[in-house]
């Protein structure tokens, strides 16, 4: 979770590059951040992996 614009713990900093990662990528293969997320959710992989 940020905080006035840090991280509280290395490991949040980790989690929130990972997820940004991964919509950021959907995002230029045409996915949407919402469709992204329930790929995500539904624990399978886009098409383009």
């Amino acid at each position: 979770q940020k905080i006035s614009g840090c991280f509280r713990s290395m490991q949040g900093a980790r989690i929130f590059c990972r997820v940004r990662s991964y919509l950021s990528t959907c995002r230029k293969q045409g996915i949407k951040s919402s469709q992204a997320l329930e790929i995500l959710f539904r624990g399978e992989l886009p098409d383009f992996i």
